[in-house]
């Protein structure tokens, strides 16, 4: 699948096959997530792939949280925690926490050139001190979002997008 086609054809899942994704295909994604651009090549982004006690430890957390909130957790059988390391001044922060984003977007942009399905989600629930704790978040890092990853069970529509004339403007 040429770049082009992923970038247009990826879409959102919320229904996923059982099957979870295996270990080495895991790792062939976070090899290119690790080619995100980053200015200062601090290689901010840190992925953690969430076992069976990281998950039931979130969904004992979500249930808490906001019950019947928790059965989200279950639609994807792999689920990914990304998140940025940041240290030095507030701009390399920044430069850092979007080099993250850009890295997660092309786990699931990768994901889908592979037959995959994904979901990223922003999950407040992470942030808490007990779920941090169980997920290994040092204090200098920042959640990204929670990647969720599976064979698709049905196809996704494509939904309309504004045309470039509304979203870039030419500047003299």
């Amino acid at each position: 699948m040429d770049v082009d086609t992923a970038i247009r054809t990826r879409r959102t899942h919320k229904a996923y096959a059982a099957e979870p994704v295996d270990e080495a295909t895991l790792r062939e994604l976070f090899e290119l997530a690790r080619w995100a651009p980053n200015h200062h090549v601090t290689n901010p982004w840190r992925f953690r792939v969430l076992g069976e006690r990281s998950r039931a430890h979130l969904a004992r957390e979500a249930e808490l949280a906001s019950p019947g909130s928790a059965s989200k957790l279950d639609r994807a059988p792999t689920l990914v925690v990304a998140s940025a390391t940041l240290a030095g001044d507030e701009t390399q922060q920044h430069e850092d926490l979007l080099a993250t984003a850009v890295a997660a977007y092309i786990v699931l942009l990768g994901a889908h050139a592979r037959g995959l399905a994904g979901y990223w989600r922003t999950l407040p629930l992470l942030e808490t001190p007990s779920v941090r704790a169980v997920l290994g978040i040092e204090p200098d890092e920042q959640i990204v979002g929670l990647l969720h990853l599976g064979y698709p069970r049905q196809p996704q529509l494509v939904p309309e997008r504004a045309p470039v004339d509304e979203i870039a403007t030419f500047l003299d």
